[in-house]
């Protein structure tokens, strides 16, 4: 195995140590133990350390990244081709998060139906409280749709 010291795989991957470590007890990584104790990780794990920060940066869970690694041959790291099948499996929870941002940016200014009747506003715009009927939470961004009795637009 050519192995690199954990101080050499945080410094070419960017990741902190600490943060290196704590991959590893969650069973993302494998080390080695060098003399001294020291941790010492393949070469290959450069890649697959990649493979997690790219994945966080998509809002993936340590536990579905985990999974995703878990389905790779022996702990194999991830290829080209893997990341492009496992990426497949992950789009329609980035298209749900893309259309929750987009109705979040529409719907800024104006009410999210949270039921709350804390702004005088709500009043205007979620006469007694449709939006709480629906459920708890911000209703309207959630993907509910204002009930046509609600009023104007905005909630």
């Amino acid at each position: 195995m050519d192995a690199i010291p954990i101080g050499e795989l945080a410094r070419r991957s960017g990741v902190a140590a600490s943060a290196l470590r704590f991959y590893e007890d969650q069973g993302l990584l494998r080390s080695r133990r060098g003399a001294g104790g020291r941790r010492h990780y393949a070469r290959a794990d450069l890649r697959r350390v990649a493979f997690i920060v790219a994945a966080q940066r998509l809002g993936l869970s340590l536990q579905a990244i985990a999974t995703a690694l878990a389905s790779l041959p022996e702990g194999r790291t991830p290829t080209a081709a893997d990341w492009a099948r496992l990426s497949r499996g992950w789009r329609p929870l980035l298209d749900a998060r893309i259309d929750a941002l987009t109705r979040l940016r529409d719907q800024l200014d104006t009410c999210i139906g949270c039921g709350c009747l804390s702004l005088k506003r709500c009043a205007l715009y979620n006469p007694g409280d449709a939006a709480g009927a629906l459920g708890s939470g911000p209703r309207y961004l959630l993907g509910d749709r204002r009930p046509r009795a609600a009023g104007r637009a905005g909630g």
